[in-house]
């Protein structure tokens, strides 16, 4: 297995450890904050960092595999995905359940339109807007857990925050669902 696959992998096995200290939290404080918030962030920062690494090393060195190329994108999905699952756990005041919907929506519908391309021999490489939302969906996750670690609940700055996610999620969604419309067919 390459470097990058390693990498990717390693974001995989970094996620439940995440949730372990994610749910963790309000139980243990030191100086008045949740230490157990901060534990959970520097481990999203960890596994977030894995997937520029990951990718950056497979097209400079050519390691792109097949492998890589199906993890990489699911990887990416899950930790997003189980972040906001562990917000919505901890408090539906963290981030709004619409926007969660969305993105956990746009996500799937991507997943399926993969897997329907594959089977047409196409891979779906990641395109800007995909980019783009996952890089802001991260930093955004990154914010809230900071506000919210401090003990700093700001409900406007989680909402835009989550929000401008989930915008980015949809037109992200909406281009790869055009650009790969032309292999769903409903007669098949």
């Amino acid at each position: 297995m390459n470097l990058p696959n390693k990498l990717t992998v390693l974001r995989v096995v970094l996620i439940p450890f995440f949730v372990a200290a994610m749910m963790l939290t309000e139980k243990f404080y030191l100086l008045g904050y949740d230490i157990f918030i901060f534990v959970g962030l520097i481990i999203f920062i960890a596994a977030s960092v894995t997937d520029w690494f990951d990718g950056k090393i497979a097209r400079n060195r050519g390691l792109v595999t097949t492998f890589g190329k199906f993890l990489d994108p699911l990887a990416d999905k899950i930790l997003v995905v189980t972040a906001l699952i562990c917000f919505l756990a901890k408090s539906p005041m963290w981030v709004d359940e619409v926007a969660v919907i969305l993105i956990l929506a746009r996500e799937f519908m991507v997943s399926g339109v993969r897997l329907v391309v594959a089977n047409e021999g196409v891979v779906v490489p990641a395109g800007i807007w995909g980019k783009l939302k996952t890089a802001f969906t991260m930093i955004a996750i990154v914010a809230i857990m900071l506000l919210e670690g401090f003990g700093i609940h700001n409900i406007w700055i989680n909402e835009i925050l989550i929000w401008i996610a989930a915008v980015l999620t949809v037109v992200s969604g909406v281009q790869y669902l055009s650009a790969y419309w032309k292999y769903i067919d409903s007669s098949k």
